[in-house]
């Protein structure tokens, strides 16, 4: 990845976060614009490029009732969209994704024999940690909330007996794979109890830009009485975004928890409802 693409997605990340931590206020462009340092002009191509939409319709998406919204009108479709294969734009984002799930016998070891590789990069959802192994990506996190390096001890601790190798360059043309999109596909495998394999198969169901509720996810895997234990399993998933936990509502519509933070999946759940509308534009325009 360049330098310019790197600092695109560093200032991606801080005006989304800018943004988020200002909306009661809803800064206007020129506001952003010298937070950033950048000209308005600039800052308004530069963020639509990104994000898909104009600055002030992505504040749109980052209000308190956003999440009622997409539980009634995108959690509502869900169901059609699957037995459908939803087909439409709006599962475009995760057809790059595909994955495997690692042994029990691999899981019970701790990571015994896996060597896994790690660095950090810019996202725009601010500094990522990727882990990877031959298989594919095995973690991925996110450390504006947490910091680096409670990040990096969060999953060695799920891995203990792996061992750990630094690649910083590999990481960040990694990150760039997963953000940059139109690349050549990414592959994850992930290392989980059968139960919470069972969870991230059924979240990994659920298309970009739609929403589900920690029930239905119960329900889904068969066992609807296990809210509480399948919302430790959304919790636990290592591989943020690409098995996409912040598409986990309650279902009063307010967001839950999320393991890196709530500003960070408000400004998921934002940047996917406003690549969608994009995408639906275009699709039918």
């Amino acid at each position: 990845m360049t330098a310019t693409m790197s600092d695109d997605y560093a200032r991606m990340a801080e005006a989304i976060r800018f943004i988020d931590s200002t909306r009661d206020d809803r800064p206007g462009l020129d506001d952003v614009a010298a937070h950033l340092g950048l000209s308005p002009g600039h800052f308004q191509r530069l963020f639509s490029r990104w994000v898909g939409v104009s600055p002030k319709k992505y504040q749109q998406y980052l209000t308190l009732g956003h999440a009622r919204t997409l539980l009634r009108q995108r959690h509502s479709l869900l169901d059609t969209a699957l037995d459908t294969g939803l087909s439409g734009p709006g599962r475009l984002h995760d057809l790059f994704v595909g994955w495997e799930a690692m042994t029990p016998g691999e899981f019970a070891k701790g990571g015994a024999g896996l060597d896994i590789a790690w660095g950090h990069g810019d996202t725009p959802f601010g500094d990522g940690l990727v882990l990877w192994t031959e298989r594919g990506i095995c973690g991925l996190a996110f450390t504006a909330e947490c910091g680096r390096m409670a990040a990096m001890a969060d999953m060695r601790g799920r891995w203990p007996e792996a061992h750990y190798r630094e690649n910083g360059t590999r990481a960040t043309a990694m990150l760039h794979e997963i953000f940059g999109g139109g690349g050549n596909g990414v592959h994850l495998a992930v290392l989980g109890a059968p139960f919470q394999i069972k969870v991230w198969e059924a979240l990994m169901a659920i298309p970009s830009g739609h929403v589900t509720t920690y029930s239905d996810i119960a329900a889904r895997i068969g066992n609807p009485a296990a809210v509480r234990a399948a919302g430790t399993a959304v919790g636990r998933n290592p591989v943020s975004w690409l098995i996409p936990c912040h598409r986990a509502l309650r279902k009063s519509g307010e967001l839950g928890g999320y393991h890196w933070g709530l500003p960070v999946k408000r400004a998921m759940l934002a940047w996917e409802s406003a690549r969608l509308e994009a995408n639906e534009a275009a699709y039918t325009g």
